[in-house]
């Protein structure tokens, strides 16, 4: 067992060796949205599968499109509607936007450079061969990997993997989170709130983090400060990829999750991490269930679920469990020197006239405070013993809005 503070970097590399991706399993196209792919989407056609007009007019050969020209309209090809006929010298035919251009020719006189007179057609604007034809295979052909294996599914990505033609993908099975939130004084949203008591906001808002990172969270009530209730909800979310706890993981009277689940079989690994917000953190199993116990204080919570929960469940689903993507930014006020824990700044993000994100802290970084959370854009992040710095210096910071957070 490990008992001093670990860096924060060296838990979530313990936290992550101790994790897998879960199996492979098929679901319908329409629910694939935010799922990984645990095999690639390959083309089962070609797109286009045939030349075709990419606006509406007449297919002509391109030695018939000259200034003036009269060519006679034999046919028309419609999307949906291939013209079957064949096309000779001095003939067109009207075609309109995804509509097959006949094979043979070579150009497009779109309508409004041309003037229709009964069967014939007249060209007012010399063509370019191959100019408005989008040819066979374009965007993709029969064969081709579409999507790797390993990538969330967008919108984008769903549109494609229809237009090749799949109605179903094999994916990364989703996580299954159980989360359980610890401590008498807990309530749910609309329950009265006895004298000291607090509303639950820590479920909530993991559940709806599990749901931005592809898994299924399954929110269990609130656990009473008892050994027999925690240990109750504990075994009930045995079945789960993974249980996160809320609360309870420090080392006062009442913070009863290492007391309550080591009866129940659990090995814990460590528990504090040097980083602030979030200093108590549990990481163990139950059985073969990884446990992640998370600090009481809604935004300790939500910071440790950024640094440890999202790379356990992107590792779950396939995908490298790194540390949260960031990004460049300049300070938008003077920041002093830090100590030895890793910090977590709570800021607004703004561009400059330069062009240059600028991350401003909020004056009050208290871990209790999820309303200064929400107000946040970004997280400025401070490494141990960082010196102070100016406005204008550089930062790093990893934006809210891109982790779903």
């Amino acid at each position: 067992m490990i008992r001093r503070m670990l860096a924060l970097d060296e838990a979530r590399a313990r936290i992550l060796a101790a994790v897998a991706p879960l199996g492979p399993e098929t679901v319908a196209l329409s629910e694939s949205w935010n799922r990984v792919l645990a095999r690639p989407v390959v083309a089962r056609l070609t797109q286009p599968p045939a030349p075709v007009s990419a606006m509406d007019g007449y297919a002509l050969h391109a030695a018939d499109g000259v200034l003036g020209a009269r060519l006679k309209v034999v046919g028309s090809s419609p999307a949906g509607h291939p013209f079957r006929g064949s096309v000779g010298a001095g003939e067109a035919i009207r075609v309109f936007t995804g509509g097959v251009v006949p094979e043979g020719l070579d150009a497009i006189l779109l309508q409004e450079d041309a003037t229709a007179e009964g069967e014939w057609v007249i060209v007012n604007e010399a063509v370019k061969a191959g100019r408005w034809i989008r040819r066979k295979g374009l965007d993709f052909s029969e064969g081709e990997e579409l999507i790797r294996a390993g990538q969330r599914m967008s919108a984008r990505y769903v549109g494609l993997a229809a237009a090749a033609n799949h109605p179903w993908l094999t994916v990364y099975r989703a996580p299954r989170v159980a989360i359980i939130a610890t401590g008498d004084e807990i309530v749910l949203p609309g329950e009265k709130v006895p004298e000291g008591g607090i509303v639950s906001s820590n479920a909530h808002a993991l559940a709806a983090l599990v749901k931005a990172a592809g898994g299924v969270p399954l929110v269990l009530p609130v656990a009473p400060d008892t050994e027999e209730g925690i240990a109750a909800l504990a075994e009930a979310g045995r079945h789960c990829d993974l249980i996160v706890t809320t609360g309870g993981a420090s080392v006062g009277e009442h913070d009863l999750v290492q007391k309550a689940l080591g009866p129940q079989g659990f090995a814990l690994d460590f528990w504090q991490i040097a980083m602030r917000p979030g200093k108590p953190l549990i990481w163990g199993r139950l059985g073969q269930t990884p446990v992640l116990g998370l600090p009481g204080n809604p935004v300790s919570a939500l910071i440790c679920a950024v640094q440890f929960m999202l790379p356990v469940l992107a590792v779950m689903q396939g995908q490298p469990g790194g540390e949260p993507p960031t990004r460049q930014a300049v300070a938008g006020a003077a920041i002093g020197e830090n100590d030895k824990r890793f910090d977590h700044l709570r800021a607004t993000l703004a561009v400059d006239g330069e062009g240059r994100l600028v991350a401003t802290p909020f004056a009050t970084q208290d871990s209790s405070m999820l309303a200064t959370l929400a107000r946040a854009e970004g997280l400025v992040l401070r490494a141990p013993f960082a010196p102070a710095v100016e406005a204008g210096a550089p930062v790093r910071v990893v934006v809210l809005g891109d982790l779903g957070v």
